[in-house]
């Protein structure tokens, strides 16, 4: 989905409970950013799992909180599809969905995403000679940051939505005695053929935009951009949610709306493109050679799964069948929202809650409390 798109809408994720904390701490949100600034870590070389190497890589990462003497009460925040870690910063502080008083909160910007070292802004890799990565080379990155630049070498818990969520399946089956708890939100351990003809489809309209020019154009890819956003558009929620907020005296103004929520040039396509061949190649069962079932039993961490049954854009069948193979709570979103089920209904105390007493949380269907 467009990076616009999803920071509009997914503000609002865990709205009940960030809403509540905003208004007892009368504090603005750019308050967060200033006590959380974007650092980097210097990486140097990364070795991806093709064999192939990013130079000079550096990794953008905020924490909020403080890492107690223990270092027992780390949680590692990955960031979703073209999210930065400043649009994490909203569901973080005391009392909210991660209570910064209780824990030391480490929110990553994942490879690709423009901050971190990524084909927009790699000196020495610019564009289509930046290398193909995976969501287990955006696992590998972070635990190298983890381990060398704060001496963790146990989390408390690792948590992400969408691409986030997909790193959290990642992390919990590539390290499965690295963290505590897991908690993957409208992710997913496998990418199904839905999904991958989705994100195919999405590279194909960058491509064939006149201005692509082999991934070497500098001008505004307007056409190119205008249909990758009509396709997100179509899968980010559903069929019926569409319908119930469109009429069809609207849709020209709706259409020409979501046409123009981004545009951007050859370089920042080149980091959509990225990022989305990853999620295409995303397939935890194949990295082992077995079953779904049988690398969900790799697993040590207590795992909390939320998924949509309308999610449209990351298939929830892989993530309750992992969940299941392990008897793990799946708590099922049932809104028309789809990918959006966590904007639309409050999961955030959820959340909280299996933060603190993760035997607390048992396999549950909220129903849809309303779809803004």
């Amino acid at each position: 989905m467009t990076q616009v798109r999803r920071l509009r809408l997914l503000t609002c994720f865990f709205l009940l409970v960030s809403l509540a904390v905003r208004a007892q701490s009368g504090r603005p949100a750019a308050t967060l950013a200033d006590q959380a600034p974007e650092r980097f870590a210097d990486l140097g070389d990364l070795k991806l799992g093709s064999g192939a190497v990013i130079h000079e890589f550096r990794l953008g990462y905020r924490t909020i909180g403080r890492l107690n003497a223990e270092k027992s009460n780390a949680i590692l925040w990955p960031t979703w599809l073209g999210g930065t870690s400043s649009d994490l910063l909203a569901y973080v502080g005391p009392a909210n969905v991660v209570d910064s008083t209780k824990y030391f909160v480490i929110l990553v910007d994942s490879i690709g995403n423009g901050i971190s070292t990524s084909p927009s802004n790699s000196k020495l890799q610019p564009r289509m000679n930046f290398p193909e990565f995976t969501i287990r080379d955006m696992v590998e990155s972070e635990r190298r940051m983890v381990t060398e630049v704060f001496h963790i070498s146990h989390l408390y818990a690792v948590m992400g939505i969408s691409m986030g969520g997909m790193q959290t399946f990642e992390w919990a089956t590539a390290h499965p005695g690295f963290m505590d708890l897991a908690i993957p939100m409208a992710g997913s351990p496998q990418s199904t053929s839905y999904d991958k003809l989705l994100w195919t489809a999405e590279i194909d309209a960058l491509e064939l935009d006149p201005a692509w020019k082999g991934g070497k154009g500098n001008g505004a890819m307007t056409g190119g951009f205008g249909v990758f956003n009509e396709i997100d558009s179509m899968n980010i929620t559903s069929p019926a949610y569409r319908v119930s907020r469109t009429s069809p005296e609207e849709f020209g103004k709706f259409l020409t709306a979501t046409r123009k929520e981004q545009v951007g040039d050859a370089a920042t396509a080149w980091n959509a493109i990225r990022q989305r061949q990853a999620i295409i190649s995303h397939d935890i069962p194949a990295e082992y050679r077995t079953s779904l079932e049988a690398v969900a039993n790799r697993v040590h961490a207590k795992m909390l799964v939320i998924i949509s049954p309308e999610d449209h854009m990351v298939n929830p069948t892989p993530a309750l069948a992992f969940a299941a193979a392990i008897g793990a709570p799946a708590i099922s979103l049932n809104s028309s929202c789809g990918h959006l089920s966590l904007d639309c209904i409050a999961i955030g105390p959820v959340v909280a809650k299996f933060l603190a007493d993760p035997d607390s949380v048992s396999a549950t269907t909220l129903l849809e409390n309303g779809n803004k």
